[in-house]
């Protein structure tokens, strides 16, 4: 019919609405995003897009570690309200990879922040963020689930304390600040974190973020990772029956399978069963060698993405590969291959930075 208009199918991501290459943008990008992997690893944020006010309890399936999360009057932090979280750790992690000295409090721009997790800059923008922090700070959390080799079992809030410290005239909030949980604070000392794909912005659905999450948490650089409903549900903290639930994660893996919008990994149902593949692209950037072998008079000894990662820190400014070249050299020729290839390759990078300090 002539005139007539048809609304475009919607995609499964989100527009990426700030081009990273903006000159306000650069410094912004270089801290890559980063998740603590304690709560990856368990449901500490609501799915629900609506206000949830209910008391939640996980309890490890051997009984011996437990997570209790505790809402205010204005509900759980969300799936959403966690691109704060990630946004402070990625922060400070780049700040420990340059050297510098780093506390639990945080000053940034609130602006940054928004940049930085996809997140409109316009009025909305920072409504959402001010509730966001509300929900944080307001979500009491109760745990022996141990972060940076600490056993914490009292109780605290997401973040201890937020505060505006300038705002525009019309109400917008220019400068804040925000004090981390000593909880978190131990996940970033003790390097308990994971780096997260920046399109993880981009997802719309809570479930989609979480399921990401648990990928990457669990799954890794491994071939494959197979997760039953039942117990993925329990995961995920999803309160849909089951039987919903099964349909909300058919639809994700139907939508992966066609649009493959879903970062370094993918999703698919078997009968019952999640099946979770790493992405040949993640792979490719996060994979270490296959095996360990003996190539040239040197052992060629696989090495962790963490593990790369926390080198960078512990020597910065040197390239860790070249770091890695020396270490198998080094380790080729001792007798035998170190039983722990992680940790000598760590106490090496240590060794190495104090006695030649900076490249540079």
């Amino acid at each position: 019919m002539v005139g007539e208009t048809t609304k475009p199918e919607r995609t499964p991501l989100l527009p990426l609405r700030h081009e990273q290459g903006d000159f306000f943008v650069c410094d912004i990008f270089d801290a890559a995003p980063k998740g603590d992997m304690a709560s990856m690893a368990h449901p500490i944020f609501t799915l629900s897009t609506k206000p949830d006010t209910k008391k939640r309890r996980y309890e490890a399936p051997d009984g011996e570690s437990y997570v209790e999360i505790r809402p205010n009057m204005i509900g759980l932090a969300t799936m959403h309200d966690r691109d704060v979280l990630i946004y402070c750790i990625s922060q400070v992690m780049a700040a420990l990879k340059d050297g510098k000295q780093v506390h639990r409090t945080l000053r940034f721009k609130a602006f940054d922040l928004l940049v930085a997790t996809n997140r409109p800059t316009a009025g909305t923008g920072y409504a959402g963020l001010k509730s966001a922090l509300e929900r944080l700070q307001g979500t009491q959390i109760e745990t022996n689930i141990t972060t940076g080799g600490v056993e914490q079992i009292d109780g605290f809030s997401l973040i201890d304390r937020y505060r505006i410290v300038r705002e525009t005239r019309d109400g917008r909030m220019l400068d804040l600040e925000v004090t981390l949980s000593d909880w978190t604070f131990n996940a970033i000392a003790g390097n308990d974190v994971l780096t997260l794909n920046r399109r993880y912005f981009q997802l719309r659905k809570p479930l989609e973020r979480r399921l990401y999450e648990l990928a990457r948490k669990h799954c890794g650089t491994q071939p494959e990772w197979k997760c039953g409903l039942e117990k993925l549900k329990a995961r995920t903290g999803s309160t849909s029956s089951e039987k919903e639930f099964r349909r909300l994660v058919r639809a994700i893996c139907k939508a992966d399978e066609e649009h493959d919008h879903m970062p370094d990994y993918t999703f698919r149902l078997l009968a019952d069963v999640l099946i979770v593949t790493p992405k040949q692209a993640f792979l490719d950037h996060y994979a270490p060698a296959p095996k360990q072998e003996r190539v040239s008079g040197a052992y060629i000894i696989p090495l962790s993405p963490e593990t790369l990662e926390r080198a960078r820190e512990l020597a910065p400014t040197w390239d860790v590969s070249v770091l890695a070249d020396e270490w198998r050299s080094y380790a080729a020729r001792q007798k035998e291959p170190p039983k722990n290839p992680d940790r000598a390759f760590l106490g090496f990078c240590r060794s190495w930075f104090a006695k030649r300090g900076r490249n540079g």
